[in-house]
């Protein structure tokens, strides 16, 4: 246990501190490339020097954004050896592909958006700092779909002479790319950095505000910054809410602990917070239906029928079954060879059960309960910073076109701490994706005490404070390169 709880507690660390610069990367990104638009469009040069500053801050961002996101994918064959076995036939498509065409075509274009000033004609910068930003986005896609599989693995089957999950034509290639729950994330979480980069806009240019300088950058920044945050608010309740359908169909205990619900049942009421419900919303986001069955906790436990008529086993039942699946796979690549019609038998048994075959490395029901307390508190951030943000967004766009924000000092700090309050959201949002999910590496296929690598715990314990350290360190020097990037200013005026 030891080995599993520091794997994945550096696995997470990793995972946070990356993902604190992809979603300002997403968002930057497309309000950079809108200023560098009306800049074209204007040929007025304020939209030129105001493009030029954000684009300061993006390349700071990007820059230390990469190096976490390569150990990132080293952590998966060093800590995560017998996932990566078991996946590496579909997994590694998408990461390569994210490699090979989304990552090198965001970095070639990156650097003509930002040294190819006065090198190539105005059209064609704007041109490669759109496709720097779509590149960024294709990037994600790309990781999304890997993770997205790994919430509802779909498109592949075991092969047990490999003892791997894999693709077996191009048909399954194309199902794994178009999974819903792949497709919903990535929406999601693209313009949930929409959101991120159009607040750290936002809340930059308010603290200008608030110390009297580069008024009218400010205020132009804040309109086009506000315009992306609210079309990327809008969004994000959109796929949100196809991310809940997708979770009540293929994670039902994902959404159980995001709602704490024990014993479910039709007209399920939302808990806003514990003592405050509103009776029957948990149906309607879950099934789109009032009438809607959503299974608790205890029920899927227990087995239930869902609203399709299908009788889901109970999880002790899967356990059984799995247990059967993982005798089978012993017999049949013990006897392959020397008894082929006993191997035929057991590789019968294997496919009939071979869905459940995660469930038999489990050693009690219980064990498929994610920690229901924090998940069921970061679903609420999510939600709650969420709707703070938009509010905090709206207020401040239309203040700023109308220039009365100035003399708003409340809200000039409201939207200045909205900066931390977005990321402790978009951290909490990944919290109920990935930890609503435990015990599974891969939904029902693999929990993580099968998927780890076979590592001394004093080894992960290591490398653990030592990412740390450099991550921290990282972490405080980009820090203070940007905020005296801030304080130096876009010096467009000093009105």
């Amino acid at each position: 246990m030891d080995i599993i709880i520091w794997s994945r507690l550096q696995f997470a660390m990793t995972a946070a501190y990356h993902w604190l610069f992809v979603p300002l990367t997403l968002g930057l990104a497309m309000v950079m490339a809108t200023m560098e638009t009306l800049y074209v469009i204007k040929k007025d040069e304020f939209w030129l020097k105001t493009t030029k500053f954000w684009m300061k801050l993006f390349a700071i961002n990007f820059a230390v954004g990469i190096a976490t996101g390569i150990i990132l994918e080293f952590e998966f064959g060093t800590n995560w050896s017998n996932y990566s076995w078991f996946v590496g036939d579909m997994f590694g498509a998408p990461l390569a592909i994210e490699g090979i065409l989304a990552f090198f075509m965001e970095a070639t274009f990156f650097a003509v958006m930002f040294f190819g000033w006065n090198k190539v004609s105005k059209r064609f910068h704007l041109i490669s700092t759109w496709l720097t930003g779509i590149g960024a986005t294709i990037s994600a896609y790309w990781i999304l779909v890997a993770n997205g599989w790994m919430q509802n693995p779909v498109g592949t089957t075991f092969n047990p002479d490999t003892v791997r999950s894999e693709m077996a034509s191009a048909q399954a290639f194309w199902e794994v790319v178009s999974n819903p729950v792949a497709v919903s994330k990535f929406f999601h979480s693209v313009t949930s950095g929409w959101m991120t980069g159009a607040v750290f806009v936002v809340g930059v240019s308010c603290w200008y505000l608030l110390k009297g300088r580069e008024k009218e950058f400010a205020r132009k920044s804040i309109i086009v910054g506000g315009i992306v945050g609210l079309i990327g608010s809008a969004a994000v309740m959109l796929s949100g809410d196809a991310s809940g359908i997708h979770a009540a169909e293929f994670q039902p205990m994902k959404l159980a602990a995001a709602e704490g619900l024990e014993d479910g049942g039709r007209r399920a009421p939302f808990t806003i917070i514990p003592g405050i419900k509103i009776p029957g919303m948990l149906s309607i986001l879950a099934t789109h239906d009032l009438d809607g069955y959503v299974p608790g906790i205890n029920d899927i436990i227990r087995g239930y029928t869902d609203n399709d008529g299908n009788v889901i086993p109970s999880v002790e039942k899967k356990m059984e079954m799995g247990r059967t699946a993982l005798d089978a796979l012993a017999t049949y690549r013990e006897l392959r060879e020397t008894n082929p019609d006993s191997a035929a038998v057991a590789r019968a048994i294997l496919d009939e059960n071979v869905q459940y075959m995660g469930y038999g490395h489990l050693e009690k029901p219980e064990d498929v309960i994610p920690p229901v307390g924090m998940v069921f508190w970061a679903f609420r951030f999510m939600i709650g910073i969420g709707m703070l943000i938009a509010l905090v967004l709206l207020l401040t766009t239309w203040l700023s076109w109308k220039n009365r924000i100035a003399d708003k000092k409340w809200l000039l700090w409201t939207a200045l701490w909205c900066i931390p309050l977005v990321y402790i959201g978009g951290q909490s949002g990944w919290v109920v994706a990935e930890v609503g999910r435990q015990p599974w590496t891969i939904q029902g296929l693999l929990p993580v005490n099968v998927a780890i690598s076979s590592l001394s715990a004093a080894a992960v314990k290591t490398t653990f404070f030592l990412f740390l350290a450099i991550f921290a360190a990282f972490l405080i020097i980009e820090i203070r390169i940007l905020l005296g990037t801030i304080k130096n200013g876009p010096k467009i005026s000093e009105d």
